[in-house]
């Protein structure tokens, strides 16, 4: 285990889940440039390894699998014992399926549809996009509580909102799933409620859409870079004094 130094405490600190690849190695990249201590959530520690020695000196790996209970607890302990505090969480880990790997977003699309979707995928994903994130916001309160700015900001995306979808002239309407699209419709919901439930004690709670940003999440068929696809969560992030129970994207606010 890392010992991070005595002057790296005055640093704010942040965790950012899912941070070895895609979206979340570069909010945590963004967020290392910008002074931030951070820790680089990833499931498999060597990859995380991997991606905070490419970040650079401000970043530490950390393992955490959002799915795993015993994990998020040490990761907290660790972060606990090493930093004090937590100033910002970004929960960013998320899946877009659990099916074969490879396969088009079209495909994917397909095999989430209502009336022929496996209710095994629906809870794979969900226990990822949804219930890992309640479950390390929970874990992280007590240190996000120990902040003067505490910061929680959940990666969503536009495909969850019921506003747009529901739109006759919406364009993702056909994309609208029970796996994907509706675990973040969820982890809006779930971000709403925790910002009302924190909002007495200033905690400030966002959730963002980075964009339709190539990732593995869509088999890189994303037309955004992950510099743009990062910007909007990276903006929110480092907003201490900005609004709670918001949901942005890249083009500004977006409709529950």
């Amino acid at each position: 285990m890392e010992n991070i130094s005595e002057s790296l405490k005055s640093q704010p600190v942040a965790l950012v889940t899912g941070a070895n690849q895609g979206v979340g190695f570069q909010i945590a990249k963004e967020l290392a440039a910008n002074g931030y201590t951070v820790y680089v959530g990833s499931r498999n520690l060597s990859n995380g390894e991997k991606a905070a020695a490419e970040i650079g000196v401000n970043a530490h790996a950390i393992q955490l699998d959002v799915t795993k209970q015993a994990t998020i607890e040490s990761a907290v302990e660790r972060i606990e014992k090493e930093a004090g505090r937590l100033d910002l969480l970004v929960n960013n880990a998320g899946i877009a399926h659990a099916g074969k790997p490879g396969r088009t977003v079209e495909e994917v699309m397909e095999s989430g549809r209502a009336v022929n979707v496996s209710l095994d995928e629906v809870r794979t994903v969900w226990e990822t996009n949804v219930f890992g994130v309640i479950a390390v916001t929970q874990a992280a309160l007590p240190l996000l509580r120990k902040s003067s700015a505490a910061r929680i900001v959940n990666v969503s995306s536009g495909l969850g909102s019921l506003t747009w979808i529901s739109d006759p002239a919406s364009w993702a309407r056909d994309n609208f799933g029970i796996v994907y699209a509706a675990s973040k419709t969820a982890l809006n919901a779930v971000t709403l409620a925790f910002a009302l439930e924190l909002e007495k004690e200033n905690i400030k709670v966002n959730t963002t859409s980075p964009g339709y940003t190539a990732t593995a999440l869509n088999n890189f068929q994303g037309t955004d870079s992950l510099e743009v696809g990062s910007r909007e969560p990276v903006r929110v992030a480092l907003e201490t004094d900005g609004p709670t129970g918001t949901f942005t994207g890249p083009d500004g606010p977006m409709p529950w």
